[in-house]
């Protein structure tokens, strides 16, 4: 639409205005991009006939640079709410196809009042970006909507869950709304995330970068860590909203959706013994693990290729959400490291606000060594973990399934973080370090005098595996409640969480701690 809205049209010529703000060439324009329109993002993602808009008649007030001339309905991103599996969402999405979706003050309070009806009515948000960026003939008004879109990500956070999808672009400061979100799915090729684009970091480091390199999907999965998800296109985006949203409450004082399970909850997992391999320098792959364990092999796993040394993700035990934290012995032996911690920590702390149960799984040699770690702060990042399974009140039950090391033991969920319940299995080890370490250090003097320095090491290091790193000195001392067989891991862990399913906590009177960012 042109020019001011006239007084004469009637709503349903409104209407029509309003559906085809961008006009035909400009929605084609998106489809030849292989990309759909804001509309139908959201009829794709909701429940079929449950969408109903809000403010599709505001326009934006600017008039200098020309913008008196059109003030197109929406102002370029739709707004409401409507259903996913029968339940209530807060949805918008940015129309690209009207002044390139760009964000000005009307766009932004249009999103401002969405994010306010989800926080009081207690029910997820969804973003469904694809922008420009803040409109700059706006000037400063336009960078105003964005604080009050931060502000509100603030205060819905550990409310109500927040989800953003990149399905184009999503640049300068504009950005930091989805990262104040709790996840961010981004399509491959056509989406891409930056605070400054390719001519401004060519103007200021004089290096030529193009889109995809800068900020594309495989950016943000595999090396920022900013996305949790990305997929080929956006059909399998939001198949992956629906998929992630049937794990999480609708708000943090709702129950998480129970699904009737069909598997068994005394199911024995006969198959962890072949899994996991006796040798504790052998890898395996702690995933083949969880779906043993899990009803029906379902796991929803979360930033898969960030930080690949720790697994998060989302499952059911017994028809019952879960989140899970393992470390994994495919990737650097499955070592805690700083992009780890802070992976681990911020899905702890996701957990916690929304009373989700923590399920860990304990297969770790310790922290990785290395002056590059030292320099970058592996002492603070690996504070956040210990921070939030500290403060973490929900349900934690943990298992040793191999290697619980050092400060490594302490962090992965231990009885002395609070704990509520930790097992491990007979073979554990549970120690200071590994026996050939230990070895090494204890009986430096012996070993050195020692006509066959290899063979008394091998003796020494089985008799302090046996005697010093078994999981029975833990137990005895009561920083383990059992040792369990592989077998009746499933039973045990979905009998503990049945046991903790009302557990409480009284928390100190505080404003919020000071977690070590």
């Amino acid at each position: 639409m042109d020019k001011e809205p006239s007084s004469n049209l009637n709503l349903e010529e409104m209407r029509r205005i309003a559906v085809n703000a961008g006009g035909e060439q400009r929605i084609q324009a998106q489809h030849d991009k292989g990309k759909y329109t804001a509309r139908e993002r959201i009829e794709k993602l909701l429940d079929e006939g449950t969408f109903r808009e809000v403010d599709m008649f505001r326009t934006h007030r600017a008039t200098r640079f020309g913008l008196d001339q059109s003030h197109p309905y929406t102002d370029g991103v739709v707004t409401g709410w409507g259903k996913i599996d029968g339940r209530l969402v807060y949805i918008y999405a940015q129309d690209f196809t009207v002044m390139g979706g760009s964000l000005g003050e009307s766009h932004g309070l249009k999103i401002a009042k969405l994010m306010d009806l989800a926080y009081e009515n207690g029910a997820p948000l969804i973003g469904l970006n694809d922008s420009g960026g803040a409109r700059i003939q706006e000037g400063v008004d336009s960078l105003a909507a964005c604080g009050e879109i931060f502000l509100r990500n603030t205060r819905l956070s550990g409310i109500v869950p927040q989800i953003t999808a990149i399905l184009g672009p999503c640049a300068g400061a504009a950005v930091y709304s989805p990262a104040l979100t709790d996840f961010v799915l981004i399509v491959k090729q056509t989406a891409n995330m930056f605070i400054t684009g390719p001519e401004v970091v060519k103007a200021v480091t004089h290096e030529e970068v193009d889109f995809e390199t800068l900020g594309g999907a495989a950016v943000h999965v595999n090396r920022s860590g900013v996305a949790h998800f990305s997929a080929e296109n956006e059909d399998a985006i939001f198949n992956n909203i629906r998929w992630l949203l049937s794990f999480l409450p609708s708000n943090n004082l709702a129950s998480s959706p129970y699904v009737v399970p069909s598997d068994d909850p005394a199911r024995p997992n006969q198959a962890l013994s072949e899994i996991v391999p006796q040798d504790p320098q052998k890898p395996y792959d702690i995933r083949e693990v969880i779906q043993e364990i899990v009803d029906s092999g379902e796991f929803l796993e979360v930033q898969e290729s960030y930080a690949q040394n720790i697994v998060i993700g989302f499952a059911r035990m017994n028809g019952n959400p879960v989140g899970i934290v393992a470390n994994q012995p495919l990737v650097l032996a499955g070592v805690l490291d700083i992009n780890s911690s802070d992976k681990a920590a911020r899905f702890i702390r996701f957990c916690d606000a929304f009373h989700i149960p923590l399920l860990t799984f304990v297969d770790t040699p310790g922290f990785l060594p290395g002056v590059d770690q030292e320099h970058n702060g592996v002492i603070r990042h690996g504070a956040k973990m210990i921070y939030a399974y500290a403060e973490a009140s929900v349900p934690k039950v943990s298992v040793i399934l191999r290697k619980a090391y050092g400060g490594a033991y302490i962090v992965m969920s231990s009885k002395h973080l609070g704990g509520d319940l930790n097992y491990a299995w007979p073979a554990a080890e549970v120690a200071v370090m590994g026996p050939e370490g230990a070895v090494n250090i204890i009986y430096r003097k012996e070993l050195s005098a020692a006509e066959d320095p290899a063979a008394l090491r091998a003796e020494l290091t089985g008799r302090y595996r046996s005697e010093m790193a078994n999981p029975y000195i833990a137990a005895a001392n009561g920083y383990l409640d059992d040792v369990i067989l592989p077998a009746e891991t499933r039973a045990r862990l979905i009998d503990a969480l049945d046991s903790l399913k009302d557990k409480r906590q009284k928390t100190p009177a505080r404003k919020h701690g000071n977690i070590p960012l």
